[in-house]
């Protein structure tokens, strides 16, 4: 009897130790494999007599077909004394060409079911139209019309005008875009990049229809254009369709851009801060000056970035929203152009946080300079980059996106699918040999939107720094204020 008891204990304690592990692996997280690297088929590539490149990539997956078509001239060859020319010329071109009005533009692309948009990069000047593959020879000839014919009416050029300046009455009230476009003023002054590439209110009300027409001249010609097509079409169709609505675009005299930006601009102290006495928190932007798009450490530098502000899990979130709660998101991102690029650190704090949080970012900069990446760091990131690489190529438009980049930053047609294996090969000194080359936290520029007088006194400690009233700021002049006020000094 006692041995039998004894074999029923031994059964119960198994049972209980069986059901004890199954509770504890339910417990775990499941096991998930490396993410799959995404393949994105090279497009195919062919010159039209004019000159004019065209990049088709098939995808069959909807009844849908991508046009998208870009310059490759944008907001970097704004004249000097008229910011903002590449973006109204852009967002002139689906209002009215020699053969088309406005009207019967908007008409033709809502009867196909059509998405249009229009825009100004630094880089390119660009015009896309998204419509169901049946309406593809349409959406060929009416892009085709819309990019080498804009009639620069000029009752549709006061009425974009009127819309402009309205947008930029808002924006000059914003913390976020002053910060923004501060940061791109001061870190990339005395380059091309350097100047508010959507305008300022004195330019846009003096940009005139024939500075628009001669901007377009001069840059829209089909040796400086890329048309990309992507989604349902064949490659002989494609072909076709681009010959029959392009090919007849006569090629003029490219002329080079002409510089933007002076050759050497003031010396700039490394603290600005915009004074805003109404303000109950203030904007903070912290950047080094990077590299070009193309630059062969632009991946070690993005798992980096990953690293300390990227999307999902970074330091900077983790120490000043986490550990310190001084902010609501703190991120950092490359802003990589065709010749020049930038690190930034974006966020936001309490007024009376500000020296507290800028004195946080510095430290995290300088954690990262000292090469203190670890190899769970450098996993995530890794698996973070290349798993999210399936969403950014998920719609024909994304995918033309993407094509047309690496067109415009001169990199290979076949880059995105060796992307994930470059990814997966870097190491922990690759990456933080990339850090410590361009994250430099004693040199970085520091740009401040918010009430100056409740922090101004703990700013000494960074640096020379420089106060200019919100009423003041002018984004065209050399100095950034308005003449009255145009003195390099700090205060």
């Amino acid at each position: 009897m006692k041995r039998r008891l004894r074999i029923f204990d031994v059964l119960a304690i198994s049972a209980c130790l069986l059901a004890a592990c199954s509770l504890q692996a339910r417990d775990l997280p499941p096991l998930v494999p490396q993410p799959a690297p995404v393949a994105v088929p090279a497009p195919v590539e062919q010159t039209l007599g004019n000159g004019m490149k065209v990049l088709i990539v098939q995808d069959h997956a909807l009844p849908v077909i991508t046009l998208k078509i870009a310059v490759l001239t944008g907001a970097a060859a704004d004249p000097a004394s008229l910011p903002g020319t590449a973006q109204f010329v852009a967002s002139m071109l689906n209002e009215g060409t020699r053969s088309r009005s406005a009207q019967e533009i908007a008409e033709a692309i809502d009867g196909m079911g059509g998405v249009f948009d229009s825009g100004a990069d630094w880089d390119d000047s660009w015009a896309s139209l998204s419509v169901l593959s049946n309406h593809a020879q349409l959406a060929f000839d009416l892009l085709s019309d819309m990019a080498i014919n804009p009639a620069f009416r000029p009752a549709e050029v006061d009425r974009i005008r009127r819309q402009t300046l309205s947008a930029l009455d808002v924006l000059r009230r914003d913390p976020d875009y002053l910060a923004d476009t501060l940061i791109e003023r001061v870190i990339f002054s005395g380059t091309p990049y350097s100047h508010p590439k959507d305008g300022v209110r004195e330019s846009v009300q003096r940009l005139s229809r024939d500075d628009l027409a001669r901007f377009h001249d001069r840059y829209y010609q089909p040796s400086n254009a890329v048309l990309v097509v992507v989604g349902d079409v064949s490659i002989a169709q494609a072909l076709d369709l681009a010959n029959n609505a392009f090919g007849g675009w006569k090629a003029g005299e490219l002329l080079p851009a002409r510089p933007s930006s002076p050759a050497e601009p003031p010396a700039a102290p490394r603290v600005v801060v915009i004074d805003d006495p109404n303000a109950v928190q203030t904007e903070i932007r912290i950047a080094n000056l990077a590299f070009r798009r193309n630059s062969p450490e632009y991946d070690a530098l993005t798992i980096a970035n990953q690293v300390l502000g990227g999307p999902a899990e970074n330091r900077l979130f983790s120490e000043l929203r986490i550990r310190r709660g001084l902010v609501y998101g703190a991120s950092s991102d490359l802003v990589c152009y065709r010749n020049a690029g930038a690190w930034e650190i974006k966020t936001s704090t309490r007024t009376d946080e500000t020296v507290k949080t800028i004195s946080l970012i510095l430290s995290q900069m300088n954690d990262l300079e000292d090469g203190s990446i670890n190899g769970r760091e450098l996993q995530n990131a890794q698996n973070y980059l290349i798993g999210h690489m399936a969403l950014d190529f998920e719609t024909s438009q994304q995918i033309a996106d993407h094509v047309l980049s690496l067109m415009i930053n001169d990199l290979p047609m076949n880059a995105l699918n060796h992307r994930a294996e470059q990814i997966r090969n870097l190491s922990i000194d690759d990456v933080s040999t990339a850090a410590r080359r361009y994250l430099n936290s004693s040199q970085a520029a520091i740009i401040l939107v918010g009430n100056a007088a409740e922090f101004k006194h703990g700013l000494k400690s960074f640096g020379p720094t420089r106060i200019i009233p919100l009423t003041d700021v002018d984004f065209a002049a050399s100095t950034l204020e308005q003449p009255a006020h145009d003195a390099v000094g700090e205060r």
